[in-house]
Order: C-alpha cells, then structure tokens, then sequence
C-alpha cells in the first residue's frame, strides 16, 4: 500500500477531509451507491461510486484500516475487530461449496464462499487448543 501522498506528482486530485459521514445511498437502479460526507468547513460533499468501484473499496478498506491502526499505535499485532452477532451456513450453487455469512450486532456482515476442505480446517481450528494458522494460501 502507499501513503496518500505518493500520487500527487502524476495527477491533480482534489481531497475532502471528512468530519462524518451523513448519508449513504443507493441509486434506484442499484448501480450506483453514493456516501454523504461533512468536510472541514462544514459543507456537505458526496462521492458516487460504481457498485464495482464500491466492491474494489470494500476490499481495500480493512487493510488500509488495519495498517493504519498498526502505524498509529506502532504495534504490528493489532486487528481492527468486530464482534460477532451471527452467522450463517447456506449450500452454493457449488456442491463443493458453502457460503458463510458473518455478521455483527449491528448488521454489518460478509459472505465468504468456503471449500469443503477449508470448512475442515476450520471446524478443527474451533475445537483444537492449539495456536492455528491457515494452511490455505490468502492474498
């Protein structure tokens, strides 16, 4: 990942500095989804984004987040968490598939398709006492 200021050399950007976030939409023909701000001097300001676009965002976030909780505190073991609220397991158009739905108290939830091997290995890293790593390659 790089800082945000490595870019202004290639291209003029213009940056809004958020006080809060206010609205958060979605176009009527769920093609578009658009976020509310406040900016530092008190004016409302949005951004709309491509529902890929937002799908590309949603992905980069917690590593942005992450890294930036570990820079900021100088310590590489912290993890921006949530606390889990529910889950679901449903049957994949896939056989060989399921898809797992985790979602905290407030809402906020992911769907991770999980390969039967990997379902393996995590219902044994549940119920082992031991430290557990992935033996499946992440990105």
């Amino acid at each position: 990942m790089r800082d945000a200021k490595d870019d202004t050399d290639t291209m003029t950007e213009t940056e809004i500095d958020s006080r809060a976030l206010t609205t958060c939409t979605i176009a009527p023909d769920g093609k578009m989804i658009s976020l509310g701000f406040t900016d530092a001097s008190g004016q409302p300001v949005a951004v709309r984004l491509p529902l890929e676009q937002a799908g590309a965002l949603a992905m980069t976030l917690p590593a942005l987040i992450e890294q930036a909780l570990r820079r900021q505190f100088r310590d590489d073991s912290l993890r921006f968490t949530f606390p889990l609220g529910s889950w679901a397991v449903e049957q994949s158009p896939d056989p060989g598939t399921n898809i797992v739905t985790l979602r905290t108290p407030d809402g906020f939830g992911v769907c991770f398709t999980v390969q039967r091997q990997q379902q393996n290995a995590l219902g044994e890293a549940f119920i082992c006492d031991c430290p557990w790593r992935s033996p499946f390659p992440t990105h």
